[in-house]
């Protein structure tokens, strides 16, 4: 969902990419949520940190979205310059019926939507 927000609102400024400690496959609850927004993100593909880690690729900044639990145990990344972390509840760990999930995976899209949509605009004004 981050990646999909930063490329949506911060396209002028910032290329973002994604990757999980654990990749696997797209939760199909949370391609649906963004959905509902106008986001498609049922091609996207999910990559392990460490696979973007042997493409030697240069970020000037990693921002880590995941809870404080899963946040401790990304490696660090050659020549970053700025890393911040977002502490957001995994929509993997959501629990109940179908409905009560999409309730929960909605307030998490919703927050990450708002966090970045503030460090867009405050990054493009520094």
């Amino acid at each position: 969902m981050a990646e999909a927000f930063v490329n949506q609102m911060c396209q002028s400024s910032f290329l973002a990419s994604s990757a999980g400690i654990e990749p696997g496959t797209l939760n199909p609850l949370v391609v649906e949520v963004m959905q509902e927004i106008g986001i498609d993100i049922s091609s996207a593909v999910t990559t392990g940190v460490n696979e973007v880690l042997q493409q030697g690729r240069h970020y000037d900044r990693v921002i880590t979205v995941c809870d404080e639990t899963s946040a401790e145990r990304c490696p660090s990344f050659p020549g970053l310059v700025t890393r911040e972390h977002w502490s957001f509840p995994d929509p993997s760990t959501v629990t109940g019926n179908h409905e009560e999930k999409l309730v929960e995976i909605r307030k998490i899209r919703d927050a990450i939507q708002q966090q970045i949509s503030d460090w867009c605009r405050l990054s493009c004004l520094a």
